[in-house]
């Protein structure tokens, strides 16, 4: 309540225009973007396509990671262009997506997924080089095999540890990449509804959104994927057990 009363103060004694908006502005923008607007709906369609985007990058990163960890040539060959890709902004492939998919919603799935993926294959990679040989020795041992038991019945949950840390940082990527493809192609979501807010110079429509999008992903890593990481690292005896 402090801050809003600051917030407001500051608006009204700096005078600070359309420039940036008051509190009372911002959530009155609040108010009529979840009863009236579109907001609610343009979040859901983000959460959707954001969602959609992360498994699959989750998916392919953990597969990549996987092969590279293991195969010496894959890793040398495809785990180079991996690296190479990883420091390409996803927002670059847009305009290949548009030409590729068309002004839709696979365009914006297409560079989420990017933005995701190959941060997930270099943690997965990681994590899996990582893991104690005994483990597969042992597994070899008991009749697992080099095949796909040994993928997701030992390797997985052995670099599950590291493997998070992959998770966190992929789904802010996703984010980022989400917010920026939206920005351009069309569609409800918030990346749209941000541009429109610019487009009508209306400031607390867009600092509704900047919010929005902060607290999901607060909420989101902190009740999520931070949990199952301290769940794991007790599980791993990474971690004091009464810390978690």
């Amino acid at each position: 309540m402090l801050l809003l009363v600051a917030w407001e103060a500051g608006f009204r004694i700096f005078d600070w225009g359309w420039k940036f908006p008051s509190a009372t502005q911002t959530l009155q923008a609040f108010y009529d973007g979840f009863v009236h607007g579109q907001l609610l709906e343009a979040t859901l369609q983000s959460l959707r396509r954001l969602l959609l985007a992360f498994v699959i990058s989750i998916v392919i990163g953990t597969v990549l990671g996987f092969l590279f960890a293991r195969y010496r040539l894959i890793d040398d060959t495809i785990g180079f262009l991996v690296v190479a890709l990883q420091t390409i902004p996803s927002i670059a492939w847009l305009p290949f997506a548009i030409i590729w998919f068309g002004m839709s919603d696979f365009s914006v799935i297409f560079i989420t997924t990017l933005g995701a993926t190959w941060t997930m294959a270099m943690s997965s990679r990681t994590g899996i080089k990582n893991i104690p040989t005994i483990y597969t020795k042992a597994a070899l041992t008991l009749g697992t095999g080099n095949g796909f038991r040994m993928f997701y019945q030992i390797m997985v949950p052995a670099a599950f540890p590291h493997m998070m840390t992959g998770v966190r940082v992929a789904w802010a990527f996703a984010w980022r990449a989400l917010v920026a493809g939206e920005l351009i192609a069309k569609g409800v979501g918030l990346g749209q509804l941000l541009q429109d807010g610019r487009n009508l110079a209306d400031t607390a429509l867009m600092l509704c959104i900047v919010i929005i999008i902060a607290v999901l992903g607060t909420i989101s890593d902190h009740f999520c994927f931070k949990r199952l990481e301290d769940k794991l690292l007790v599980r791993y005896g990474l971690a004091d057990t009464k810390k978690s």
